[in-house]
């Protein structure tokens, strides 16, 4: 693991830090620049609002852990337009981190950030062949999908996080991804593909103009796996907020489902066995080698939270000692 801290000062950075706020009274799509990156973000605006979250009790075609559904809120926010891609994990995987790499330290304080964490490099290539640059990246752990929102954080002054679970399926449900006439124009998954991922963006976009959130890859959200949690999830903005290793959850479905997971209430867990080629004990923080089949995008809240309450979003790593 590699730890650097910042020192330095810059005014300039002061003045750059202005755009991102101008935008986000504008609330509208956005490309986000990355600072010493050629790399760009593209997000959409989501306006916030009540739904029904989960399947309804009567529905025999879907999961108990799926119900019952239930009203809640959500807050507007932007999510990332596509999964995020090799081509933007490996500017934090192989990237630089020093100081002069990121906003000035006053900036990040006000983020809650003393110091970013750099995924350990693999030792194999990651994407097994299935495609890099535009494809989505998979096999990292949900704490590393959560450091790199961090390094995104970092890098531009803006934070961003994964999505809560209440944030994905509202976007999911808003943009009618699941209610397509055919699941084969918005998706990829295991009647379409050629056992493989494909590059992100070439389905339709959903009615929110979001691609891939259902299909290709799996996607991370920030929320512990709790098949009971809907029965006292709270209406505003819930976040089971993980406190165990396993089970974490993604959302989507994936290239290698069949079409009933690929719908706006399944509920994806994480399993110890998607490290079982890892030869490490502990196990690294940072690949899930046994899991093509999951990336993540990021979202950015439109009113920034606290420094206090962006801290509780930067999760501890726990140590994984493999199967039981």
């Amino acid at each position: 693991m590699r730890l650097k801290y910042f020192l330095k000062l810059g005014i300039p950075f002061v003045i750059v830090f202005q755009a991102p706020l101008i935008i986000a009274q504008n609330f509208n799509n956005y490309t986000q620049d990355l600072k010493g990156e050629k790399i760009t973000i593209e997000m959409v605006a989501v306006k916030g609002g009540s739904f029904l979250m989960g399947a309804d009790t009567n529905d025999s075609s879907r999961k108990d852990d799926e119900k019952p559904s239930h009203e809640v809120e959500v807050d507007d926010f932007w999510m990332g337009k596509y999964e995020i891609t090799w081509e933007q994990y490996d500017a934090f995987v192989f990237g630089e981190f020093g100081p002069e790499q990121f906003k000035n330290i006053d900036k990040l304080n006000a983020l809650g950030i003393d110091a970013v964490s750099g995924a350990t490099p693999p030792y194999v290539d990651m994407s097994f062949n299935m495609g890099k640059e535009n494809h989505p990246a998979v096999n990292m752990t949900q704490y590393a999908a959560i450091m790199y929102c961090k390094w995104l954080t970092s890098k531009t002054g803006v934070f961003y996080r994964l999505p809560t679970e209440a944030e994905w399926e509202y976007a999911c449900k808003k943009g009618k991804t699941d209610e397509a006439s055919n699941l084969k124009n918005v998706a990829w998954f295991n009647e379409n593909t050629k056992d493989k991922y494909e590059k992100t963006g070439l389905k339709e976009v959903n009615n929110l103009g979001i691609h891939d959130l259902l299909g290709n890859v799996s996607e991370w959200v920030m929320d512990q796996y709790d098949a009971d949690y809907y029965q006292s999830s709270p209406q505003k903005n819930p976040w089971n907020k993980p406190s165990e290793l396993y089970p974490r959850i993604v959302r989507g479905g994936s290239w290698k489902d069949t079409k009933d997971k690929l719908c706006c209430t399944s509920r994806g867990q994480s399993k110890q066995k998607w490290k079982r080629r890892d030869p490490q004990i502990p196990k690294s923080d940072w690949w899930h080698t046994n899991a093509p089949f999951v990336g993540f995008r990021v979202v950015r809240p439109k009113i920034q939270p606290s420094k206090e309450a962006i801290k509780t979003y930067w999760l501890s790593v726990i140590e994984d000692y493999g199967l039981n």
